[in-house]
């Protein structure tokens, strides 16, 4: 095949090797180097017995990282993943592409994985590929490549859990500090723009109202909740107003984008003791 048409045909999957060699190494630089060296081996293979140029590549891009993974573990090399997409993001194609499921969280625990589990994970929970095809890259049979993808992904799942709940967290130690500190501007930035504030029958009688929108909501918390306390409500992040050590009000909130789109103010006796409070 004519080394021209080769190379434009190599160029038509450039964006998507390029992101495939980025999830696995998340390095920039080493998955330009993965690209470089996939085209060395193409430039020199019989192209008239390559049925499918993109799956090709991508197992060949596939072996290539799998081998600069177990080489920088064996090097005991410091892990690459302060990389950001931008080191490599250079058009707006290649954005889009990186831009969707990564991070640098994903890509922190991604290098906490073995090799063959981070392989198998990116190829088949990102990209698709089937296990009969990534068995032979890890030199696995596919029953085997399809635990080690099991195995990354119980992890990767644990540790997006343990970051929704920081940013919980985050999201509400602001509220209460904006709150109390009467910063309506503040409490505006981390409110829904149809936030909803509820009250049950017993918080309602003891004076709480409901209210709906950003701007209700914010004017009915600012300067206030002065008494509430950071607390775990069944493993997520809200506020407790305390008397004398008893839950007396519980602040439930729902949180989504990094956003309030719901607060429920709990105060009746029975279902606060149904709830798991760690104030």
């Amino acid at each position: 095949m004519d080394q021209n048409f080769l190379a434009e045909r190599f160029e038509e999957h450039r964006t998507h090797l390029l992101a495939v060699a980025y999830r696995i190494l998340g390095s920039g630089t080493e998955a330009e180097d993965a690209l470089q060296e996939a085209w060395f081996r193409l430039s020199r293979s019989d192209t008239a017995e390559i049925d499918n140029l993109g799956g090709w590549l991508t197992t060949v891009v596939a072996r290539i990282c799998l081998n600069v993974l177990q080489s920088r573990k064996v090097r005991n090399e410091e892990p690459l993943a302060d990389h950001e997409p931008a080191d490599i993001a250079t058009d707006p194609e290649t954005e889009a592409v990186l831009g969707d499921s990564i991070g640098l969280a994903l890509l922190v625990v991604l290098d906490t994985l073995a090799p063959p589990e981070r392989l198998a994970f990116v190829l088949h929970d990102i990209f698709a590929v089937p296990f009969d095809e990534i068995a032979p890259v890890v030199g696995k049979t596919p029953a085997t490549a399809r635990q080690l993808a099991s195995r990354a992904r119980r992890r990767v799942q644990g540790a997006r859990a343990a970051a929704d709940r920081d940013r919980q967290r985050q999201v509400v130690a602001a509220f209460l500090a904006a709150a109390r500190g009467g910063d309506f501007e503040a409490l505006l930035t981390l409110l829904d723009p149809d936030v909803v504030l509820r009250a049950d029958a017993t918080a309602v009688a003891t004076g709480a109202v409901a209210a709906s929108g950003a701007k209700a909501v914010a004017d009915t918390f600012a300067g206030r909740a002065k008494a509430a306390r950071l607390a775990l409500i069944d493993g997520r992040s809200g506020l407790v107003w305390t008397v004398s050590g008893t839950p007396r009000v519980v602040f439930d909130f729902t949180i989504s984008d990094g956003r309030i789109v719901a607060i429920d103010l709990l105060a009746d006796v029975d279902t606060i003791d149904q709830l798991e409070l760690r104030v």
